[in-house]
């Protein structure tokens, strides 16, 4: 071994040898976990603010999309003004947590209508795109060998932050309250927890380096680019899926409860565990990407979700005990594969395009959300929840389409050290 490995080899496990990295990943993955609990605070209480606000079926679908143009112009915002450099991760991270938080709390406290809370709501968006990447940018300060495991941990806190108001809301239930300003106060005071614990346990690792700069120049040129867009079709085949799915299933458990005589109650709890359950899914698929490929692991993950999406609604109004575990398994798959498509743009990118690729990764596939989140509802009106869901089944198995023909170019052997 030559002095040029020795000092690699030393130089890889810098972080591994520090008793405080997985303790700082842990008290980030905590915060992560509380910040984005306002993403659906909002959603998980429409029922209520249906009858509050006299929400029409519009109203309904941009308490979310709202928050979801917010993030998309947060992200373009943060990667073109290089935010994350300019200012230090654990403050981005925090005050944007802080501003998430007033901005959730603020509509319950002076009782804000519709109009108001749509505009308090994708502030709110804007604020989580310092939350999120930023999140993974902190991450990546620790690991190398093991990002996967450090990817799935923070995606795995995205998914338990987001399911983390239907929890809220059957507490609020169960405790014999139907006040719905009981889940955006708390949903509030999570985040800004979660911005005081990244301001004082959360420190950046070793592995630190100035992020990939945005640049328009390239950001529809590397799209040209097969390797580049094939698992950007993959990623958006998942996001035609993932947002709609968090958005409804709790109305849908509802509405099917309802024709099973199954108290409302469990709407709530079922939603949470069937949300919170991706959390498992995208770390157990960060580890099995890292050792049997990405693409393989992707295109299994997609299948299963695809085809739950198809034939979930079969079991509407039926059995509660089998919808809710066809939904579980729904849950888990559908953001297994998250995070593996960033993970295949940042190895088959060039290191000083990866910036603009990712951010512009981010920002169509939120943008493709909007379309989707939209859709359920109409669709449901002609065709009964019974197939409502069945059209989200396209997005996962156009990505598995993407990800075969990624599999089978010669650049994919740059993933995940050559499994694909």
């Amino acid at each position: 071994m030559n002095v040029t490995d020795s000092t690699e080899l030393k130089y890889q496990d810098i972080a591994g040898l520090d008793p405080h990295k997985w303790r700082t990943l842990l008290w980030l993955a905590l915060a992560e976990l509380l910040v984005m609990s306002v993403w659906f605070s909002a959603s998980a209480i429409i029922p209520a603010l249906i009858a509050t606000w006299q929400l029409n079926e519009a109203g309904q679908a941009w308490l979310t999309m709202s928050v979801q143009i917010g993030y998309v112009i947060g992200a373009l915002g943060s990667a073109v003004l290089n935010l994350a450099d300019r200012i230090p991760a654990r403050r981005l991270f925090s005050y944007s947590a802080y501003i998430a938080g007033l901005a959730t709390l603020v509509i319950p406290m002076f009782g804000m209508g519709p109009t108001m809370a749509l505009i308090l709501r994708f502030i709110t968006g804007v604020s989580l795109a310092g939350v999120y990447p930023i999140g993974m940018k902190i991450m990546a300060t620790w690991t190398k060998s093991d990002r996967g495991l450090g990817i799935g941990l923070l995606v795995g806190a995205l998914t338990l932050g987001s399911a983390a108001p239907h929890l809220l809301n059957t507490i609020n239930i169960t405790a014999g309250s139907r006040d719905w300003q009981f889940v955006l106060y708390l949903a509030a005071a999570m985040a800004t927890i979660g911005g005081i614990i990244t301001a004082v346990l959360v420190t950046e690792g070793p592995y630190h380096t100035p992020s990939p700069r945005f640049s328009w120049i390239y950001a529809w040129q590397i799209l040209k680019k097969p390797e580049i867009l094939l698992p950007n079709l993959g990623y958006l085949g998942h996001m035609w899926e993932l947002y709609a799915m968090w958005a409804w299933i709790a109305i849908f458990l509802q509405a099917s409860f309802r024709i099973s005589g199954i108290s409302l109650n469990w709407s709530s709890l079922a939603a949470f565990a069937i949300i919170g359950i991706g959390g498992a899914g995208s770390l157990a698929a960060g580890k099995l990407a890292d050792r049997w490929g990405r693409t393989l692991i992707t295109i299994i993950s997609m299948s299963i979700s695809g085809l739950s999406a198809m034939f979930v609604g079969l079991l509407f109004g039926g059995n509660p005990a089998w919808l809710v575990g066809v939904c579980l398994i729904w849950g888990f798959a559908i953001v297994a594969d998250s995070a593996q498509f960033s993970a295949c743009v940042s190895e088959l990118c060039p290191p000083e395009l990866t910036g603009t690729a990712l951010t512009l990764q981010t920002c169509l596939g939120f943008l493709l959300t909007l379309i989707t989140i939209r859709m359920v509802l109409p669709i449901e009106h002609l065709v009964g929840w019974r197939w409502a869901f069945s059209f989200l089944a396209i997005g996962p198995f156009g990505g598995i389409l993407a990800m075969l023909a990624l599999r089978r170019l010669p650049a994919a052997k740059k993933l995940a050290g050559g499994m694909r």
